[in-house]
Parts: structure tokens; sequence; C-alpha cells
């Protein structure tokens, strides 16, 4: 599923700042996830994505996200 939220990103110029969640939740009821577990999953992905994304941009130096 995480891997499907790509286009769902939520971004400031500069910096990605998260997900958008009522997006990932409707994604997840789709695959038939359960609305809890998704919840709890993905907030705690979520910020490893974040911290990582924005590691990403810093070093490019060019405030562009690559994937």
């Amino acid at each position: 599923m995480v891997g499907r939220l790509g286009g769902q990103l939520r971004v400031l110029p500069g910096a990605v700042i998260g997900w958008d969640l009522n997006a990932a939740l409707g994604l997840a009821a789709a695959l038939g996830i359960p609305a809890l577990a998704a919840a709890g999953l993905l907030s705690i992905i979520e910020a490893v994505m974040v911290r990582k994304m924005n590691e990403q941009i810093t070093a490019n130096g060019s405030g562009a996200i690559s994937f």
C-alpha cells in the first residue's frame, strides 16, 4: 500500500510534510486493510518517509524530490 501513495504527498516548497491521509485510508479500505491497522501503521511509516524525503531534498540542494 505504501508504494502506491507516492502521488498522495502533501508538500510545501522545498519540503514534504506528509501523505494525504484521507486518500491513504481510502486506499487502505479499497485494498481491504482495516482502518485501525492502516491508521496505526501509516502514522509510523509516514514519519520515517517525511524525514528521509526531506533529507534527500536537503542533500540534493535543489529543493526537488527524486523518486
